[in-house]
């Protein structure tokens, strides 16, 4: 690909304006003129019309400025082509069906990044991969693990450049099959293999190509030597054939192995991937400017591997090391003059690549100057305290500081003194220190000086301090703090607690300040809660001094939480409880209140103990009166004098022993069932009351009047029916049925002995006077008459009756209840042929169905809404109209309409029936009406106007009102059109 114009960018970190730029090319300046196809835009360099073997090579930018030259990292520019494959026809390759071949590509020359594929045949018949063909990116070859009769045919490979986007084709190559015979199974052979070490930098994707010949066509699998499996972002192709890991990491590098393997045998291939990173800089220098005859230490550090090395610059020329100044990982000088002020810069570096780093050095020579940091005034001070005046002139170097006291030079004492940074410091101050204050300073370059005022003013003392105090939880308490101070400064309150500072308004609203004196600084606390107990300090801070004072608050509340609960011994009713006292929270512990919860508890409940009082010295107690085998928690309540704290963490899960079960089943009752059957039902035994294992039920049953039982056992707690089938019970007869119970610990009792009736037979008889009639297009009502009532065992519980139309397989069924002799059916369809019958039933099932009668549907309702409608008002009435509704051909005729009103949206609505198209109602007063009309015929109701809305007339002359809107209405005939509302 020939490339017409290329701009290089510079990538430097300019801070200042007014620079000027240059380009070298493999170290040779690079002059843009008139007429050359170089050229600068802003700092970036344009190149037009380039040619590959003159512009070809590194390039390098520098900038410079009045402070110095810097250089950019070097950027090396190279050209991507793609040539021509040589033209000369291939040989055939001739192989056995079952052999291995690998078909050459032999790119042409060209730079840039290749990708291959190959060519079946024709064009755009292209080779898909798979475990038995691959198609190295590498090389370009094609492998075939075992030829198949299917691969014959001409093979031609594609050569795509990645960057010039070119595409070339090879000339085909032939594969024949030889006529000698089948190729036999043989061990793999591993044609594609990659590098012994392979280097990958940090962050790159990495993807390494393994296949191998044979037959039959071997599995390809990867692995690590180290055993360490694979991460998630490893992705191994469906064809085996590439290994590829991207976003390469350090914990990614090691050796690594592709085994190919058949049942003939198998062919490993190793390889080392080797992790290198380009360097990167974690600490550089940053720009400094420092005073003439000071010293600098820049510090300069980079990651990478291998570890980098270090050179620096400065305006863009290598420094050598020379007296008073050394290099290395750091540049020092020891003594800045003005020759030193430039631009410097650090490179870093390893054989994969360089790092810059920039920093500018000023260096700064001036008399001193006080226009930037003048003297504070006034400064003030407590009497007694220490105080600190600053004298902080700019000059460069560093000169000579001396004080003065009004007129007179300072003296220095045991109080006063001049510091080396030429900062006065007065000790232990008295009124006679207040006055003015003069610093001067000096160098060889001149003289300067700064004056301020120095003030002594009185010490606060805090006169009402806080004590330790002893509260109850929910009582309010005042923690006092008032100070004597200066009248001229103004205090400021402040309050801890535990070392955090109280913001007063949060807390709940439990701290206020309530000190209303300009020297007070009282707090309230309200409703006092355990946590509330700790150090509360007062701090008071004028402008001079600040002092504070803390104090002790006791808070005494319910105990806390008991801990360690234990169950030291369980039996089948009891258990024995063991534990530790929590805090008493200043108040001794008087009882211990043991609760228990289980699986089956809505909750915790109190529990009975032995003694029934627990005392607060004690720390055991036995559980009495528990459910036998069921899991129980623990825990235990302590109080005092004030009240029952917080629970203890429940106990570890202890389940009580099994004893034998003394609960029956409730409920027992039955019946029903097929012929010949006694159905006998319970409800089960609840578990928490089963007390063992291997819970289940004894059913004991005997026909009414006989003497000995008979016995099943029914071994599942959750059972709750048991069905006795026995050909000689006669229908409905009556047994006298117990249930009982038993564990693994043994049998418990029966339960009360009841009567319970065998399943009875269906009904014999079918009903007979059958009847249906047509009620409207969806309801069709049925009569028939009712089977005699009696008590034999073929009782009637009431009736089923079907219905379905015409060449319909399924029928729907309703059921009636009782003696009743009709029922309505719903949701038929209008003009439609339906099918009757009825039939009785009871718990046996159904009877004989009744003959078959037939009734045809009325008409579907009309269809169409009614439409045109039109409202106006005359005097005190509204006065509705609107266009008669047609029925069409398939529908009832209409006989009428049903008009719906009502006053607001969530009333019921008022139903008037008309056969005519007109309608008045009363004018609603301060109210909306809500209007629909359907028409309706002997099909039904049909389907309704949209909604109408009459808008409210407001005020007590609304029948006037509407009078004007009705002359309005009448002179011009309005047909008001409306929108869909929400259906009444």
């Amino acid at each position: 690909m020939i490339y017409n114009r290329l701009k290089l960018i510079v990538d430097l970190d300019l801070t200042a304006f007014h620079f000027v730029f240059r380009w070298k090319l493999n170290g040779t300046a690079i002059t843009p003129k008139s007429g050359s196809h170089y050229s600068l835009s802003g700092g970036n360099l344009r190149i037009s019309h380039l040619n590959k073997d003159q512009d070809a090579g590194t390039y390098q930018c520098l900038a410079s400025n009045s402070f110095g030259t810097i250089v950019s990292r070097e950027a090396s520019l190279t050209f991507a082509y793609l040539g021509n494959f040589k033209t000369h026809r291939r040989n055939s390759v001739s192989v056995r069906e079952g052999q291995g071949v690998v078909l050459l590509c032999g790119p042409p020359s060209h730079s840039g990044d290749l990708t291959f594929s190959w060519i079946f045949n024709e064009y755009p018949s292209f080779v898909k991969q798979d475990t038995r063909r691959f198609i190295s990116q590498e090389t370009g070859n094609l492998y075939i693990a075992k030829v198949e009769p299917s691969d014959v045919g001409n093979y031609t490979c594609v050569v795509t450049n990645t960057v010039t986007k070119t595409r070339v084709q090879g000339p085909p190559t032939p594969l024949v099959l030889r006529s000698d015979g089948i190729m036999g199974e043989y061990e793999p052979k591993i044609e594609v293999q990659f590098p012994e070490i392979v280097h990958v930098a940090k962050g790159l994707t990495v993807k390494l190509e393994c296949f191998a010949l044979g037959n039959p066509v071997p599995s390809i699998n990867w692995s690590r030597v180290d055993g360490i499996p694979f991460s998630r972002k490893v992705d191994v192709r469906k064809a085996s054939g590439v290994l590829e890991i991207p976003y390469f990491q350090q914990e990614d590098a090691g050796t690594y192995e592709c085994v190919a393997e058949n049942s003939r045998g198998k062919n490993t291939v190793k390889g080392k991937l080797s992790f290198y990173a380009p360097p990167h800089l974690i600490e550089k220098p940053e720009d400094v400017q420092k005073p003439i005859d000071d010293s600098l230490v820049w510090e300069c550090k980079a990651t990478g591997k291998p570890k980098p090395s270090y050179r620096w610059m400065k305006n863009g020329e290598n420094l050598e090391s020379l007296e008073g100044l050394s290099l290395s990982l750091s540049l020092s000088i020891s003594r800045l003059t003005l020759s030193d002020i430039g631009m410097y810069q650090c490179v870093a570096g390893n054989k994969h690549g360089e790092v810059y780093s920039n920093a500018e050095l000023r260096v700064i020579a001036v008399a001193p100057d006080f226009s930037q940091n003048q003297l504070r005034s006034p400064t003030m001070v407590k009497e007694g305290g220490d105080v600190l005046i600053e004298c902080r002139p700019k000059m460069s170097p560093w000169g000579v500081i001396s004080w003065r006291k009004g007129s007179e030079a300072l003296r220095e004492s045991h109080r006063v003194s001049i510091l080396d940074n030429g900062n006065l410091r007065i000790q232990n101050s008295t009124r006679p220190d207040a006055g003015l204050y003069t610093c001067v300073a000096r160098n060889q370059f001149g003289v300067a000086s700064s004056s301020g005022t120095l003030m002594v003013k009185e010490p606060t003392i805090i006169t009402t301090a806080p004590s330790t105090l002893d509260v109850t939880v929910g009582e309010s308490i005042v923690l006092p703090c008032q100070v004597t101070h200066d009248p001229s400064l103004k205090l400021v309150f402040t309050w801890f607690f535990n070392e955090q500072l109280i913001h007063f308004g949060d807390h709940g609203g439990y701290f206020e300040k309530v000190g209303g004196q300009h020297s007070a600084g009282d707090i309230m606390i309200r409703n006092i809660q355990l946590r509330h107990a700790g150090k509360y300090t007062c701090a008071v801070q004028t402008k001079v001094d600040s002092i504070s004072i803390a104090a002790d608050l006791v808070v005494r509340g319910p105990p806390g939480p008991p801990t360690s609960i234990h169950v030291e011994e369980i039996s089948d009713t009891t258990a024995s409880l063991s534990w530790r006292p929590g805090p008493d929270n200043h108040s001794p512990i008087t009882t211990y209140t043991i609760q228990a919860r289980t699986p089956f508890s809505l909750g915790w409940q109190a529990v009975t103990t032995v003694p029934e009082v627990v005392g607060g010295r004690s720390l055991t107690a036995t559980v009495i009166d528990l459910s036998p085998w069921v899991e129980y928690e623990f825990r235990v309540l302590a109080s005092n004098a004030i009240g029952t704290g917080e629970p203890s963490k429940p106990s570890k899960q202890a389940r009580t022993k099994e004893t034998s079960p003394k609960v029956t089943p409730a409920n027992v009752s039955g019946g029903g069932g097929s012929r010949s059957e006694l159905v006998i039902t319970w409800e089960p035994v609840p578990e928490e009351l089963q007390n063992g294992g291997g819970f289940g039920y004894v059913v004991a049953f005997r026909p009414s009047g006989a003497t000995g039982w008979m016995q099943a056992a029914v071994p599942s707690s959750e059972a709750s029916k048991y069905v006795f089938k026995n050909e000689s019970i006669q229908p409905f007869s009556p047994f006298q049925v117990k249930v009982g119970v038993y564990n693994n610990e043994g049998e418990g009792p029966f339960g009360p002995v009841i009567t319970i009736y065998s399943a009875e037979e269906e009904p014999g008889r079918a009903p007979t006077r059958i009847r249906a009639k047509s009620l409207s297009a969806s309801e069709i009502e049925v009569s028939w008459k009712a089977l005699p009532w009696n008590t034999s065992k073929r009782r009637v519980l009431g009736y089923e009756v079907s219905q379905k139309r015409e060449k319909e397989e399924a029928a729907s069924v309703q059921r009636t209840v009782g003696n009743q002799t009709s029922a309505i059916i719903r949701g038929v369809r209008g003009s439609n042929t339906y099918y009757v019958t009825v039939r009785a039933y009871n718990t046996a099932g159904a009877g004989p169905p009744s003959v078959t009668v037939n009734v045809t549907t009325k008409k579907p309702p009309p269809s169409q809404p009614p439409v045109k409608v039109m409202w106006n008002t005359l005097n005190s009435k509204i006065i509705l109209n609107w266009e008669q509704v047609k029925a069409l051909e398939n529908e009832s005729e209409v006989t009428g309409y049903k008009v719906l009103y009502k006053r607001n949206r969530h009333s019921r609505p008022s139903v008037m029936e008309t056969n005519t198209t007109t309608v008045e109602l009363s004018l609603p007063m301060n109210e909306e009406y809500f209007i629909q009309i359907k028409p309706f015929g002997e099909g039904g109701e049909g389907s309704s106007s949209r909604q109408i809305t009459i808008p409210r007339i407001p005020g007590p002359n609304a029948i006037g009102s509407a009078t004007k809107v009705s002359t309005l209405s009448a002179l011009s005939t309005i047909a008001l059109s409306f929108t869909a509302r929400t259906s009444l």
